[in-house]
């Protein structure tokens, strides 16, 4: 499926992520801070791709930090780039992580800080003022964003800040290639935090019992759990931190891998989860896609995968902020941090 000049909707979003080469250029060095440890698989699809680019551009991260074992008062070398985990998580519904990238604007007035594609969303209008303040006491922040809603509040409300528009991290993983043919039909991949909808219901009552229900919560099994706790220990302990984080990005590929196969199985994925979407399209997969709570999946849908045929929004759902947007050109080749081919 192509488009534009023969090439695939899913390249085009692959390319424009290198528009991120201008504030981090090939052979920088980085810290890359607030990458994900818990069993969310498209954060986890966002730190691979994350990585993944990095890898791909010749940018050499020289400390990575979670919200586990962050300093408080982290100190970062002189000519060090900040770079900040992308995703969904900027505003006030996700309180943690939103302080620590104001901890770490406010901490470090004399760096470059470079924050990768995330949604915004602010319940408070309050408390948004609050974070501009803090955004506009810096002078050399670069915030990417994923839809065009999230670009309007970010360019109005953070006047010292350079604001970008931009595709997913997870997009750089593009293509994933299926190993195996689907056996069934529907996967029905709904989120059931904070962000769920009651668009869900109507597929929960009509899909009939034989209906296979997931999220990344049940995608994952008891040993997994298990592991990830223990992980998530020795990093807040401080205890075999360099350990915990080697053994996490290990582990965290064989749960990426797990997602594919899993998804693998179907030949069409109905889904609330932007990154159940994304995951699909990057397998090239057909999918459904339901909006969450705040407009978050339409807006990305209306901004970036929208021309993807492998893609559909729920018809009933339509985006009222987004439009469609450029996209650019590029391609490489993408493997997990234990070298097998995603």
């Amino acid at each position: 499926m192509l488009g534009t000049n023969n090439i695939h909707p899913m390249e085009e979003l692959k390319g424009h992520l290198r528009q991120i080469l201008k504030v981090i250029p090939p052979r920088t060095e980085i810290y890359y801070l607030d990458y994900p440890v818990h069993s969310n698989g498209g954060d986890l699809l966002i730190m691979k791709g994350t990585e993944a680019f990095f890898r791909d551009n010749d940018i050499h991260v020289r400390a990575r930090y979670s919200i586990l074992d962050c300093p408080l008062s982290l100190k970062v070398p002189e000519g060090i780039t900040i770079v900040l985990h992308g995703g969904g998580n900027f505003g006030d519904l996700y309180p943690a992580h939103q302080k620590l990238r104001e901890r770490m604007i406010a901490q470090h007035p004399n760096h470059r800080i470079v924050i990768l594609p995330q949604t915004m969303f602010y319940k408070s209008d309050i408390e948004l003022k609050k974070t501009a303040q803090v955004f506009n006491r810096h002078k050399d922040v670069h915030f990417f964003v994923r839809d065009t809603l999230s670009y309007d509040i970010a360019s109005k409300e953070f006047q010292q800040t350079n604001v970008y528009l931009s595709p997913d991290m997870a997009h750089q993983l593009w293509p994933l290639k299926s190993k195996s043919k689907p056996t069934a039909e529907m996967l029905y991949f709904f989120r059931k935090d904070i962000e769920k909808t009651q668009n869900q219901v109507h597929y929960e009552s009509v899909s009939g019992p034989k209906a296979t229900f997931k999220d990344w919560e049940t995608l994952y099994n008891r040993v997994d759990r298990k592991i990830i706790r223990m992980i998530t220990s020795r990093l807040k302990s401080g205890k075999g931190s360099s350990f915990a984080r080697w053994l996490w990005y290990k582990y965290s590929d064989r749960m990426v891998h797990t997602a594919i196969k899993e998804f693998n199985q179907y030949q069409t994925i109905t889904t609330s989860r932007l990154h159940g979407h994304i995951l699909a399209c990057l397998l090239d997969q057909q999918n459904i896609l339901l909006d969450n709570s705040y407009g978050k999946n339409s807006n990305y849908y209306a901004a970036w995968t929208k021309s993807n045929p492998a893609g559909r929004l729920e018809s009933n759902q339509t985006s009222t902020y987004n439009k469609p947007t450029e996209t650019g050109k590029g391609a490489s080749t993408v493997v997990l941090s234990d070298g097998a081919a995603l």
